[in-house]
């Protein structure tokens, strides 16, 4: 057993709130405010007659308000109180390790005399158990379950004293250390679509490396444009590239770091064995490994659902 979990272990037992009445009576005008809340329409929470029909003493309220009537005032819960040294102590104690979160997990509550308007409840909570290091979605942490136990005195209950049993209710929590926020990862920059090259890009999501020709003298062009450099012709359609190259040049870039690129950035122009150049990114290779020359194959970058691009990786013998 670790230093830190034998000093949690150390709070098991030990009171955390210590007896606490609550701030108020049960009373009729909270039990109808809960149980229109819930849409609760059992009569006998609110009607005397109907639940003496049922063999009771006259109306009761909702066994789930137990926890209602002990509840910290706004004021008191404002003003950051703790309800015991132990408390203060055991969070201290969590949160200098890092345990700085939590979050409910479980309420087991057992009930055994039903409270009427009058009575007047009480809690005492203490600490049952507090578990090993676990690891959660949310982050490593250690679960405290407490025993919370709800008891009842006033005017309604003079017969019984003021320590008969309500209910109890485990309470557990999970204290955990919150994961690093991961970086959300960026988009990479939109290309500027227009009429001239959008079906560049549509064929890229197919995984379909093309290159415009001129349908006049047959010359290929790359970057994509509306007019033959070589005869001034309009008119065009598309080859499949074969996907085979080499490194004409590269550049490798450490700086700045824009979101949705992985660094260090290689950065190549590939000339295609068609005999036309584009800049594109190279994959699986490191920068000290690429070449001027170096054979490469077509790759691809699914950068996210709308866009997919061309990369080049080195060419295997079994690419070749």
């Amino acid at each position: 057993m670790s230093d830190f979990l034998t000093t949690l272990k150390e709070f098991e037992g030990q009171v955390l709130t210590p007896t606490t009445w609550g701030p108020d009576a049960v009373n009729t005008p909270m039990i109808r405010h809960w149980v229109e809340t819930m849409g609760d329409t059992s009569p006998v929470y609110l009607d005397d007659e109907a639940a003496r029909a049922t063999g009771r003493d006259g109306a009761v309220a909702p066994a789930l308000m137990a926890q209602v009537w002990t509840m910290r005032t706004f004021n008191d819960k404002m003003a950051n109180n703790d309800p015991s040294q132990v408390w203060t102590d055991l969070i201290a104690t969590l949160d200098a390790e890092g345990f700085t979160s939590v979050v409910a997990t479980d309420s087991d509550f057992e009930f055994f005399v039903e409270l009427r308007p009058g009575d007047r409840v009480s809690l005492t909570e203490v600490i049952e158990s507090i578990s090993e290091e676990k690891k959660t979605g949310l982050g490593v942490g250690h679960f405290v379950t407490t025993l919370k136990t709800y008891r009842r005195g006033g005017a309604a209950n003079a017969h019984s004293g003021d320590d008969e049993v309500v209910a109890t209710q485990r309470w557990r929590t999970l204290r955990f250390k919150p994961k690093a926020a991961e970086e959300p990862k960026g988009l990479r920059p939109r290309p500027a679509l227009n009429a001239d090259n959008a079906f560049w890009f549509e064929a890229a999501k197919e995984h379909r490396l093309v290159i415009q020709r001129c349908t006049a003298c047959g010359t290929l062009r790359h970057p994509t444009g509306p007019m033959c450099g070589a005869c001034q012709s309009l008119d065009w359609d598309t080859v499949d590239a074969s996907g085979r190259g080499t490194v004409y040049s590269f550049v490798v870039n450490h700086h700045p770091r824009i979101p949705g690129f992985e660094y260090p950035l290689v950065v190549a122009t590939i000339e295609l064995e068609e005999g036309t150049r584009l800049i594109a990114n190279m994959t699986g290779v490191t920068p000290d490994d690429v070449e001027i020359d170096m054979p490469v194959v077509l790759d691809w970058i699914d950068a996210d659902p709308d866009l997919t691009l061309p990369a080049f990786r080195p060419a295997a013998r079994e690419d070749s």
